[in-house]
């Protein structure tokens, strides 16, 4: 008794697929379009209120995410100039409150990652 040809049905069900595959993409592409202006739009008035308020320019770029979020030490150590001291991370916005402990924790952490160097007795320079 002859074979059936399956090919054929595979091959409808794998294009069945795709075109399904291809409709979700589509629509995908209109929701992420329809969210990212919605979004400007949105950003569009929080520039007018921050201008109404006073606000120059866009968001400011936080050191923090908090007031008790953790710290971006690499936002910090890109806020340094080249070289600086213990005292100038502090002065960082943000650091105000932190302990000399987590200060020179950071600064050992740079220097072990090879991000920072120490140059002389409580100076450092960044690489």
């Amino acid at each position: 008794m002859p074979r059936k040809d399956t090919t054929r049905g595979a091959a409808s069900a794998f294009q069945q697929v795709q075109r399904q595959a291809r409709t979700l993409l589509l629509n995908l592409r209109k929701e992420i379009r329809l969210k990212e202006s919605a979004l400007s739009k949105l950003k569009q008035e929080e520039a007018r209120l921050g201008s109404l308020i006073g606000r120059v320019g866009g968001s400011a770029k936080s050191v923090s995410s908090g007031p008790t979020g953790r710290v971006n030490w690499r936002a910090v150590l890109s806020a340094l100039p080249k070289q600086f001291k213990a005292a100038d991370v502090r002065n960082v916005r943000g650091l105000k409150g932190k302990r000399p402990s987590e200060i020179f924790a950071a600064i050992t952490r740079w220097i072990d990652a090879g991000a920072a160097k120490r140059k002389a007795r409580g100076v450092y320079e960044k690489v």
